[in-house]
Formats: C-alpha cells, sequence, structure tokens
C-alpha cells in the first residue's frame, strides 16, 4: 500500500510558475506510474500528467502540453509537476495518484494524495 502527499500549490500570477511535489512512501512506492489530476471547484477530476515508474515516459493533457512538466526521483520516492505559464483556468485542487500503468482515467489508479490548492489569478 501507498501513502501519497502533496505540497507546494499556492497562489500564483498568470504566466507565473508553481512546483508541485508528491512524496510518496509505503511498499513498493517507487514501482508504480505516478498520474496527476485536477479538480476544479464545480467540474469533475481531470487528467493532466502521467509518469512511469522509471521516469522513462510520460504523457501529458493536451490543455497542458508544453507548459507543464511531470518528473520523478525514485531516490526520493517523489514525484513532481513543474507548472509553467499558469493560466486562470488551471485553477483547481490538484492530487497525484498511483497506479500500475500509465493510464488518463482516474479509475486506473489505486492510491490518491488529500490533494493541494492552485490557485492562479489573472
Amino acid at each position: 500500500q501507498a501513502q501519497l502527499v502533496e505540497s507546494g500549490g499556492g497562489l500564483a500570477q498568470a504566466g507565473g510558475s508553481l512546483r508541485l511535489s508528491c512524496a510518496a512512501s509505503g511498499r513498493a512506492a517507487s514501482s508504480y506510474a505516478m498520474g496527476w489530476f485536477r479538480q476544479a471547484r464545480g467540474k469533475e477530476r481531470e487528467f493532466v500528467a502521467v509518469i512511469s515508474w522509471s521516469g522513462g515516459s510520460t504523457y501529458y493533457a493536451d490543455s497542458v502540453k508544453g507548459r507543464f512538466t511531470v518528473s520523478r526521483d525514485n531516490a526520493k520516492n517523489t514525484v513532481y509537476l513543474q507548472m509553467n505559464s499558469l493560466k486562470s483556468e488551471d485553477t483547481a485542487v490538484y492530487y497525484c495518484a498511483a497506479g500500475p500503468g500509465m493510464a488518463t482515467f482516474s479509475t486506473e489508479y489505486d492510491y490518491w494524495g488529500q490533494g493541494t490548492q492552485v490557485t492562479v489569478s489573472s
């Protein structure tokens, strides 16, 4: 079982940057693919990005491609989401999740963090 804790959220101006972290602990945490999802108020949770267990493969939602970068440091059991050129529509609660494969559907993930709020002011 894996436990996930996100950090790094906060307030940023449009065009600015934030870096989210997701610290994983528990059995075989580094063997999971790690995804990032977000949920804006009144909307459904949506896929943002995913990285393979090795870090060798990544995949992004079209809405963040070219602006966000997902990475991981397995020695630290931590996954990162670097968010650049932020837009007001990026405002949401961001969640990291762990699962057996690189998936874009939230139902494919087994473990979730508690979420961290990102607010982008225009």
